[in-house]
């Protein structure tokens, strides 16, 4: 029988705040995010409602935690103004505890906003951005489905700019259809030059319930050539004195998402929106709970506040709590101080020493001292590396 493993959760982790925005303009071939095409008009008012709501009954839930950090997500979140956002925000102060100047991000996308819409999100206390820019070239963008130009996300960024926004991410993708390796440096140097604080650089996949994965384009490059990418990529980046410290995640020092940190941290999250997902750990019963709300908005609104507007929820177990931990914190090149796990779990590191030295056997993990992280191999082979941690017992 596995050992009946003791779960003591004596300070429970930071707390950060997600809220889901379901609507795009248009939705895109690949993204398989619970996202919708607007129309004509979006319910931006009574969407509001719902997610105060939303918030009001997760209240109990989080009784005196303090939140670190806010992140509007989406979908695209630079579709709703600037008032409505603060509405929601000023409710959120109101009810919350909140950590003085927290970053709280917006994802938007270019063609969705205009200069005075920025100035007016960073008025009501948004201080960082994200923007979906994915390629500055027009015949990738086209190929993505998205609805902007190349032209379009540089006179973003000046705008953005011009509002007064210092820290700011950029999206690009790459092994996009027919690119090169010289297309995605010249994507990366468009970027580059103008300046942002962070970069998401990541790589097209083809995931299940997308259009792409019905309709898969032509002319993906091959494995070889993607390699490629990535590694001249990440060549240029270091160069530009970006740090690489998540697998797809590059910032200048200091400049690291702090909403997603907590994420890889395995930190808490309380998730409101349609489709939305949270973890929230609990000290009276020393539970964790995985938490996700109805993903149609319309659905949403409706049930918004009740116990109808929840999908799903479940205790994670201790095999599940071992797994997840790994998921996030060994995506994160600089690995972790092994303090957190018991921290941020409550269950001891014992527990899973024989599965740490195995992976530390296969050459996978470094473990010195107090510090655990994927080795060279292992952050190059980070799925072998997980797979450790999926299962069960440490056999072949």
């Amino acid at each position: 029988m596995p050992p009946v493993i003791t779960r003591q959760l004596d300070v429970l982790p930071p707390l950060s705040l997600y809220i889901h925005i379901p609507w795009c303009i248009k939705k895109c071939p690949y993204c398989d995010f619970n996202s919708h095409a607007a129309g004509d008009s979006i319910p931006e008012e009574q969407y509001i409602d719902a997610l105060i709501r939303d918030i009001n009954a997760e209240l109990p839930h989080i009784w005196g935690r303090r939140i670190s950090s806010i992140f509007f997500g989406g979908g695209t979140p630079s579709l709703f103004s600037a008032s409505a956002l603060d509405r929601l925000l000023s409710h959120i102060r109101a009810v919350l505890p909140c950590l003085p100047a927290m970053e709280i991000t917006l994802e938007a996308n270019p063609g969705t906003f205009e200069q005075q819409k920025f100035s007016d999100y960073r008025q009501i206390g948004i201080n960082r951005l994200s923007v979906g820019i994915q390629s500055f070239n027009d015949q990738h963008l086209k190929s993505l489905g998205r609805v902007h130009s190349g032209a379009e996300a540089r006179r973003a960024v000046d705008m953005l700019q011009q509002a007064g926004f210092d820290n700011f991410n950029l999206d690009l993708m790459y092994a996009l259809p027919a690119q090169t390796t010289q297309a995605v440096i010249s994507d990366l140097e468009m970027a580059l030059a103008l300046k942002p604080t962070h970069l998401s650089h990541y790589q097209l996949t083809i995931e299940p319930n997308t259009f792409f994965h019905t309709h898969v384009p032509d002319k993906l490059p091959e494995n070889d050539l993607i390699w490629e990418m990535q590694h001249e990529s990440q060549q240029r980046l270091e160069d530009a004195g970006f740090l690489q410290y998540e697998v797809s995640a590059y910032a200048k020092p200091g400049q690291q998402s702090q909403h997603n940190m907590n994420y890889w941290h395995f930190g808490d999250y309380l998730g409101i929106g349609a489709g939305a997902h949270g973890k929230i750990s609990r000290a009276d019963n020393n539970q964790i709970y995985r938490v996700s709300k109805l993903r149609q908005p319309k659905a949403y609104m409706q049930h918004a506040g009740t116990a109808t507007a929840i999908s799903e929820q479940h205790e994670l177990t201790s095999e599940q709590i071992d797994f997840e931990f790994m998921l996030n914190a060994l995506r994160l090149k600089a690995g972790f101080a092994s303090s957190l796990y018991q921290q941020h779990t409550g269950q001891s590191l014992s527990t899973i020493d024989e599965k740490l030295n195995l992976a530390v056997s296969k050459g996978l993990l470094d473990v010195t001292g107090q510090h655990i992280k994927p080795s060279e191999q292992g952050f190059l082979f980070l799925n072998d590396l997980l797979l450790i941690f999926l299962t069960d017992d440490t056999g072949e």
